[in-house]
């Protein structure tokens, strides 16, 4: 116990998660603004004056590494299984329906949900200036994206302003929809993490083939790439972004164990692979290739996508895609891995003495296997 301050509440449970494994009958002391001040074992917390239980495993608030915020006026507006084109397209066909007040109210209202999911922070995409005023009055933590995308843009330019916003950092959207100068430009900028739509369909790969939906979309609309000369995803990203970059990889349903030789071959500094399998069964059905990431012991990570492909901005709705999984890894993943692939691993992602991490926990497990059941359920108490 940290002696030079007293806990306003002392939390106990049947079992903790952190990093190194289960702590059973776990009793977190919390400071009234939020701190953990400790954390220790009693095993009878009835007898502890003031301590309040709950039944299931304590965890920190979780994190969701890849979320559109901004796009959270479309809920329902795209229908599902349209496929990976029929979905841009549509996107662009809906997008005018919405006014700016319905924008900000949709941003509030799925900030909000977030925080009851027990989301702390967020790995958030932004095109523009819409949700920012809700993310600075947040009480979840928010790094923005701001992202570059477009064939015919031939520099950022047009979105450095957004970075005067705290938190902010450039990324180019997906290794089909930049051109190779503005790609370079921005992994040669800066350190902070980079994330990346990668491998979300099969299109992608096949557009560095010359063939497949990306590739006819692009020559019906006219546009030209000077980018299919590396030969597929992963050969042009490890070309075009230097190996000591950090970077997380979204969605990642296609790929292969070539690809993933040939990117974890290329970079020293710490890859994520942010799947978002609620949004892939929207979009297309696919799913991505969980055993083969695990069998090569990548970085994992969870986010939610958009509204525009998912009905909820909910982490531990993601974690339920994964059944067989047991709990302690999915954290892992969920807390942990998007904590550290946000470069918040110091402060959030790990109960522990001096961080402000937020405090869920899950219930309805099966104890046996410690997985995940249909009755299981995430509150947030802290």
């Amino acid at each position: 116990m940290n002696s030079s301050a007293q806990p306003s509440r002392r939390i106990a449970s049947n079992l903790l998660w952190t990093p190194q494994g289960l702590l059973r009958n776990p009793l977190v002391g919390v400071a009234a603004d939020g701190r953990i001040l400790s954390v220790g074992t009693c095993p009878e917390p009835d007898r502890c004056p003031g301590t309040e239980f709950y039944a299931g495993v304590l965890a920190p608030g979780l994190v969701n590494a890849h979320c559109h915020l901004e796009l959270s006026y479309l809920l329902g507006a795209i229908p599902e299984r349209c496929g990976f084109a029929g979905f841009a397209g549509a996107m662009s066909q809906v997008r005018e329906r919405f006014s700016a007040e319905q924008r900000v109210q949709a941003v509030e209202a799925a900030d909000a949900a977030m925080w009851q999911a027990g989301i702390e922070a967020v790995g958030d995409i932004s095109n523009g200036d819409t949700a920012f005023a809700v993310k600075s009055r947040s009480r979840i933590a928010y790094h923005t994206f701001v992202e570059f995308f477009g064939l015919r843009a031939a520099s950022a330019e047009h979105l450095l302003p957004l970075l005067r916003h705290p938190q902010t950092s450039l990324t180019p959207h997906s290794l089909y929809s930049v051109q190779d100068a503005p790609l370079r430009a921005i992994a040669a900028r800066g350190d902070a993490p980079l994330s990346i739509h990668f491998m979300e369909s099969p299109g992608e790969a096949a557009l560095f083939e010359h063939r497949g939906p990306l590739w006819e979309w692009y020559a019906k609309a006219g546009f030209s790439c000077d980018f299919l000369h590396y030969g597929s995803p992963a050969e042009r990203l490890v070309a075009c972004v230097p190996h000591d970059r950090r970077v997380t990889l979204v969605h990642d349903c296609c790929i292969t164990q070539r690809d993933i030789d040939i990117v974890m071959g290329h970079f020293t500094a710490p890859v994520w692979w942010c799947l978002c399998p609620r949004s892939n069964r929207y979009i297309s059905g696919l799913e991505p290739p969980v055993e083969l990431l695990r069998r090569n012991r990548l970085n994992i990570c969870l986010g939610t996508d958009s509204l525009a492909s998912n009905d909820r901005l909910s982490v531990f709705e993601e974690m339920r895609m994964f059944p067989g999984i047991p709990l302690p890894e999915l954290l892992a993943w969920a807390a942990g891995g998007g904590a550290q692939a946000l470069g918040m691993e110091d402060a959030l992602g790990e109960i522990a003495p001096g961080r402000r991490c937020g405090l869920t926990v899950i219930s309805g497990l099966d104890y046996g296997t410690l997985c995940l059941t249909p009755a299981s359920q995430i509150h947030r108490i802290l």
